[in-house]
């Protein structure tokens, strides 16, 4: 009997098969096909409200600018990741080993935590990603001088400059204090080198080309991937080997789920340029066309530049000189620079898609990972 309850503990803890309603009245989904949003439904609902609660203050008008993105949520990729990279650690032999004999009884409580469950600390570690990324947002809309973000108008707007930057600075200090009650060094500082390689990203996107001689071309892309590392993939890598070491995965693992989630971030980041080129407003939730005109040379440029070297003097110029924005836009017609761009990212996605596959079992966690990359090269806004 007692060997039952155990087996029906353990059953219950590797099992995420669901069976849920959509509109062609489907059956069950299967263990391995669970869907992403199955699996982290709950927690990911607690996401915003968690944020909030942290972000509150006896400041009405502060309270409203810090809040103001977690209203009209947006893909929320990143605690989203976060969370199952947390299922997906769990899983993994040995996190959960028992450290009595199963024939003992009191090693068997139905109460605890089963295996595949986020730990309380790691779905904090979700919020605290997403209060990074938001803090992000209202400084990068200053500096982009941005009109929309997630389908309504942008914070700065709202809010004016002065009090979107205050606000992001102070979801930052927010997260900050959240980082330091988890009471883990390792994650302190993972999450802490984040913040300072926003930084830095942003003062690398003040120029395109780096001036150090040499092929300007290739320092270009190189440099262009740096940025897109330090702004884009380096939340996503790091959140991601945060929720591995809350979870108590060996450092291979670690650094592994990192290189994941940096190949993702760079994937993510390379489809967003593309898309620049070729959405609307409407279809991005902000502006379209916008990197031109704030003159960056992003994947698309780069691979026109490639096959048109009279583009460099549009690059070094910032895209200022006349007609240097439309002329930019031809050659990335011409070059099939938006394909390349894809096709690029695609490299990236194959990469993450193998080291998920190498080190993390087969489960639905893993599933939902790999599902969350197809959907990152296919996304449309």
């Amino acid at each position: 009997m007692l060997r039952g309850v155990r087996n029906s503990v353990v059953r219950r803890s590797i099992h995420f098969s669901v069976c849920h309603n959509n509109t062609n009245n489907s059956p069950c989904v299967a263990q391995e096909k669970t869907e992403t949003a199955t699996l982290i439904r709950d927690d990911l609902k607690r996401v915003s409200p968690g944020m909030r609660r942290m972000l509150g203050c006896n400041l009405d008008h502060l309270q409203d600018a810090s809040t103001y993105y977690t209203l009209a949520q947006g893909k929320q990729l990143r605690p989203s990741l976060v969370l199952l990279v947390s299922r997906a650690v769990s899983l993994l032999n040995g996190i959960n080993r028992s450290v009595a004999s199963e024939r003992y009884i009191l090693d068997c409580n139905p109460a605890l935590l089963l295996d595949g469950d986020v730990l309380p600390s790691q779905l904090r570690l979700a919020q605290i990603t997403e209060m990074i990324h938001v803090a992000s947002l209202l400084h990068d809309d200053v500096i982009d001088l941005a009109t929309h973000r997630r389908g309504q108008v942008s914070g700065n707007i709202a809010f004016g400059n002065q009090q979107a930057v205050f606000a992001g600075d102070f979801i930052l200090a927010r997260a900050s204090t959240a980082m330091a009650r988890l009471r883990n060094t390792r994650v302190t500082e993972l999450l802490a080198t984040v913040i300072a390689d926003l930084i830095r990203g942003e003062f690398l996107q003040l120029r395109n080309v780096d001036e150090k001689g040499g092929d300007a071309l290739q320092a270009s892309f190189d440099y262009y991937l740096e940025k897109s590392y330090l702004k884009t993939a380096s939340l996503i890598s790091k959140s991601c080997m945060a929720a591995a070491v809350l979870g108590k995965a060996v450092p291979s693992i670690v650094q592994a789920i990192g290189e994941f989630g940096r190949c993702l971030g760079i994937a993510f980041q390379l489809v967003d340029d593309a898309l620049d080129f070729k959405s609307t407003d409407g279809d991005l939730g902000k502006p379209a066309n916008a990197d031109l005109k704030l003159g960056l040379a992003t994947a698309p440029v780069l691979f026109a530049w490639k096959q048109f070297p009279e583009l460099e003097s549009a690059v070094r110029s910032n895209f200022q000189s006349k007609g240097a924005i439309e002329q930019a836009r031809q050659y990335v017609r011409e070059a099939d620079g938006v394909r390349k761009t894809e096709a690029w990212a695609g490299q990236f996605i194959v990469k993450a898609k193998g080291l998920l596959s190498s080190h993390i079992p087969d489960s639905p966690p893993l599933q939902a990972l790999l599902d969350i990359c197809d959907r990152v090269i296919t996304r449309k806004k």
